[in-house]
C-alpha cells in the first residue's frame, strides 16, 4: 500500500503470490520519497522487512530510497590494513549533544588527530523510539531515523574517509528486537523453535527453509559495506547465534564480503564470541584470515578490571587469581581461556588456542559500552579503578602488537557515565525498567527497594541525557592531560610499532615476579622489515616502588615512572610502565 502523507491516504496495490512462496509487484510510477507498507490478509500493515529507511519508527511506513542519489567525494578509498587500526567505539545519539550523523561527522576531525585510525558506530538499525543502544533493532537494512537520513549517514562515512579513518558497523545477526518485529506475524519460518536463545526461537540458520534466512543476513552484511562503503562489521554476540550446519553463518558472511566488496578493498569483519573460538580467526599460510579478521578480548578486560578496581563479582571471579598474570597471559597470548574450566561458569571448559594467532586477531581495551553500560550507574574504569594502575594498564594495551580500542570518551578521562537507555512502548517499557532493578538486586548494595530505586530508569529520556559526552571537558584539567597522554601513545604506535607489525604471527612470552610483569614480543616472521625484533615490555603495578629491577634490552621507545639505578637496572614507581625496542634477538 502507498501512503503518501496523512491527507493522501492509502492506495492499495495487490501483489502475485508466486510457487515458491514470494509476493511481488513492480508499480512503474514509484518514485524516491514514496511512503508504502504491506498489508496482511487479516488486514495487519507492516513495514518492508528489508526497509532502506523508516521515518516514521519501527511501526510505521518505509520509504523508497534512491540508493544512487548520494555523490560520493571519496569513492577512490580502498580502506587501510588492519595492523593500523585504533578503534574508537561510540554511540551516534550519545557522543555528541545533537546526537545525530551530521554532528558527529563534525567530530571526525578530532578523533583523526589524536591518532584514531577506525570508528566504530554501534548498531543503526532502525529499533522502536527515539533513543536505544541499537542491539533492540527489527529492521536491519534500515539506519534509525532519530540519528538522522541514510544519505547524512553516508556522508559522515565519506568525511571519514577523507580524514583516513575507516568506519565499522555493529551488526546484530543473533536476535531481533522486543518491539517492532512483525516476521513471527507472516514470516514464522524465520525463526526455528528447536533452538530457544533469551530472546525466544533462534533465527532460523539451520533448519527448513533457512537458506532465504541466510540470504537475508548475507545481503545486509555486503549491503552495508557496498551502498555505504563501511570498512567492515562487528558482528555481535555470535555465541548466541544457534546454527549447527556445516558451515556456519559466521563463515557464510565473511566468505561473501571477501569475495563480493572486498575483491576491491580492504574489509574486515570483527567479533565478539564468549567461546573463544580460535577457529573463527584462523590464518592462511600468508598470515590472511580465512573468517574474521579479529575479536574483542574480553578476557585481557576482566583481568585488568579486577587488578585496578579489585572486583571480582560475577564473572570476574574468573579472573580473582593472580591478575597480574592474567593480564600478562592475555597480552602474550591473547585469549586467556583456552579450553581451560571456568569457575565462574561451574568448570565448563571454554576456548580455544590462540598461541598460532598474530596478535592483531585481538582487539584490546580497558572499556567497552558492554563493560560500562552494563553497570547499574555505568561507571568508568577511571571512576571505578586505582587511576595509577588504570593509567598504566591503558599504556600496556595501546603499546602492545593487539590492535587497540577506546570507548567514546575515554581518551579524556569522560566524567559522563555511559548508561542504559531505551523508549519501548509503556506495557514493554515498564517491565525494562523492573526487571533492570530485580536484576541488580541480587548484587551488595542493592537488596532493598530504596537502593534499587536510586538506579536509572532505562526508559527515561534523563537517562541518555545524562550519557551524553560533555566536549568542553577535553579542554580542562584533569581531562586535558589524559587527553595529552593517548595522543602521545597514540602517535608513538603510529610512527615506531605499526612499521613493526606487518607480519607479526604467533605469541608472546611473559613473566611476573610479584606485581611487575615482562612481556616479549617478537616480531620476525621471515621476510618483512622487523625480522628479528622483539618488543620488550615492563610494567609495575604493585603499590609500593620495586627496585632492582633489570631494565630490558633495546632501544627505549617509552618509559615513565622509572629511575636509574646502579648498572642497568631501575627503580620502578607503582604504574611504571617501560617499553624497548631490540632490533635483534635470539628466541
Amino acid at each position: 500500500m502507498l501512503e503518501n502523507g496523512p491527507d493522501a491516504g492509502a492506495l492499495a496495490h495487490p501483489m502475485a503470490h508466486s510457487a515458491d512462496g514470494w509476493h511481488q509487484l513492480t508499480l512503474p510510477g514509484a518514485q524516491a520519497g514514496d511512503h508504502y507498507r504491506y498489508r496482511l490478509p487479516d488486514g495487519l500493515r507492516v513495514p518492508d522487512p528489508a526497509s532502506r529507511y523508516n521515518p516514521g519508527d519501527v511501526h510505521g511506513a518505509s520509504q523508497v530510497i534512491d540508493p544512487h542519489a548520494y555523490l560520493w567525494r571519496h569513492d577512490t578509498w580502498r580502506g587501510r590494513p588492519w595492523r593500523e587500526a585504533v578503534i574508537y567505539e561510540l554511540h551516534v545519539g550519545a557522543f555528541t549533544p545533537e546526537g545525530t550523523f551530521a554532528a558527529a561527522q563534525s567530530r571526525l576531525a578530532a578523533l583523526a588527530a589524536l591518532g584514531i585510525t577506525a570508528v566504530e558506530l554501534m548498531p543503526l538499525a532502525e529499533f522502536p523510539g527515539r533513543r536505544n543502544w541499537g542491539y533492540d533493532g527489527v529492521l536491519p537494512f534500515a539506519p534509525d531515523a532519530s540519528y538522522g537520513t541514510p544519505d547524512e549517514l553516508k556522508a559522515l562515512i565519506d568525511t571519514a574517509h577523507e580524514l583516513g579513518l575507516m568506519v565499522l558497523l555493529d551488526v546484530v545477526y543473533n536476535h531481533f528486537g522486543p518491539e517492532g518485529n512483525y516476521l513471527h506475524a507472516y514470516c514464522p519460518h524465520f525463526f526455528n523453535p528447536a533452538h530457544q536463545t533469551p530472546w525466544g526461537a533462534a533465527i532460523n540458520y539451520d533448519g527448513a527453509d533457512s537458506r532465504t534466512v541466510r540470504d537475508f543476513f548475507i545481503h545486509n552484511a555486503i549491503y552495508w559495506v557496498e551502498e555505504f562503503q563501511f570498512d567492515g562489521l562487528r558482528l555481535d554476540a555470535i555465541h548466541a547465534i544457534r546454527d549447527d550446519s556445516e558451515r556456519h553463518i559466521v563463515r557464510e558472511i565473511c566468505e561473501a564480503l571477501r569475495a563480493g566488496p572486498g575483491r576491491e578493498r580492504q574489509v574486515h569483519v570483527i567479533l565478539e564470541n564468549d567461546a573463544n573460538q580460535a577457529s573463527f580467526l584462523s590464518r592462511d599460510a600468508s598470515g590472511d584470515p580465512l573468517a574474521a579478521t579479529a575479536q574483542w578480548n574480553d578476557d585481557l578486560h576482566h583481568a585488568v578490571h579486577v587488578l585496578t578496581t579489585g572486583e571480582t563479582d560475577g564473572y570476574y571471579a574468573d579472573y580473582a587469581d593472580a591478575p597480574v598474570a592474567q593480564l600478562g597471559r592475555a597480552l602474550a597470548q591473547g585469549f586467556i581461556f583456552q579450553g581451560q574450566s571456568s569457575p565462574f561458569r561451574h568448570g565448563e571448559r571454554r576456548g580455544e588456542p590462540s598461541t598460532q594467532l598474530p596478535l592483531a586477531a585481538f582487539v584490546s581495551f580497558l572499556q567497552s559500552h558492554d563493560q560500562v553500560g552494563n553497570r547499574a550507574f555505568g561507571q568508568r574504569i577511571h571512576v571505578l579503578g586505582d587511576p595509577v594502575l588504570v593509567r598504566a594498564a591503558l599504556a600496556c594495551v595501546l603499546l602492545s602488537p593487539h590492535i587497540p580500542m577506546l570507548f567514546m570518551g575515554e581518551e579524556f578521562a569522560a566524567s559522563t557515565p555511559f548508561l542504559y537507555f531505551c523508549d519501548f512502548g509503556p506495557a514493554l517499557a515498564d517491565a525494562v525498567s523492573r526487571g533492570r532493578r530485580a536484576e541488580f538486586g541480587r548484587f551488595a548494595g542493592f537488596a532493598s527497594e530504596a537502593d534499587q530505586a536510586n538506579i536509572p530508569d532505562p526508559s527515561m529520556e534523563s537517562t541518555l541525557l545524562a550519557s551524553k559526552l560533555r566536549w568542553e571537558e577535553r579542554d580542562t584539567a584533569p581531562h586535558k592531560d589524559w587527553l595529552d597522554e593517548v595522543r602521545h601513545l597514540l602517535h608513538l604506535r603510529q610512527r615506531r610499532l605499526i612499521p613493526l607489525l606487518a607480519g607479526q604471527l604467533g605469541a608472546g612470552r611473559f613473566h611476573c615476579e610479584g606485581e611487575t610483569l615482562s612481556v616479549q614480543w617478537p616480531l620476525d616472521h621471515a621476510g618483512t622489515p622487523a625480522k628479528g625484533a622483539c618488543l620488550h615490555l615492563l610494567a609495575h603495578f604493585g603499590p609500593q616502588p620495586r627496585v632492582g629491577v633489570m631494565a630490558p634490552p633495546g632501544e627505549l621507545l617509552y618509559g615513565t615512572g622509572l629511575e636509574p639505578e646502579a648498572g642497568a637496572a631501575l627503580r620502578l614507581a607503582p604504574g611504571a610502565v617501560v617499553l624497548t625496542l631490540q632490533e635483534s634477538h635470539l628466541v
